[in-house]
């Protein structure tokens, strides 16, 4: 193989959401789906980011708002807002951002560490970054949006959501 086709295979594609003005990358193979923002069933007891479960053809996804979730402020859902399913050690979840941008393809070389001061992002959440022509892209780690104790709390809650009304 030549040195381009070498380069192609180290590319990991990423899709870009925006929240708070920033741009953010989700490895494309997490990503199962997106959808437009719909209301979600509350449940008692759960974190803050957390808002809900839906019902994703029969499956039941806890739904995490991702500014909560990075401890920015809540901003009204819109239309551009979504809710972008990933898979993560086999269970889907949602992410709710501010608006989906595009995919692009990052090559492993192009990716830097985070830096430990510039994000309001805890960096914990972060694998790196990487520019895109003029923009800086913060790569997330989804596995880490999703706490082993939150998971273990909803699927403790999900028998209890089934009683409760969804709300906006």
């Amino acid at each position: 193989m030549n040195d381009a086709a070498n380069q192609a295979m180290d590319a990991t594609q990423y899709l870009t959401v925006n929240l708070a003005n920033e741009e953010y990358g989700v490895d494309i193979l997490a990503v199962r789906e997106i959808r437009g923002w719909t209301p979600v069933t509350r449940i008692p007891q759960a974190p803050s980011y957390v808002l809900g479960v839906l019902n994703l053809r029969g499956a039941i996804v806890p739904v995490l708002d991702l500014r909560l979730r990075f401890g920015l402020v809540r901003e009204e859902y819109t239309a551009t807002t979504v809710t972008v399913i990933v898979a993560v050690a086999g269970r889907n979840f949602g992410v709710v951002v501010d608006a989906v941008s595009d995919v692009v393809d990052v090559e492993a070389a192009a990716v830097r560490p985070v830096p430990d001061m510039g994000t309001a992002v805890d960096t914990e959440y972060l694998k790196g970054l990487t520019s895109v022509g003029e923009r800086m892209v913060l790569l997330l780690d989804v596995d880490r949006l999703l706490q082993p104790q939150d998971a273990q709390m909803l699927e403790a809650a999900l028998p209890a959501a089934a009683d409760v009304k969804a709300v906006a």
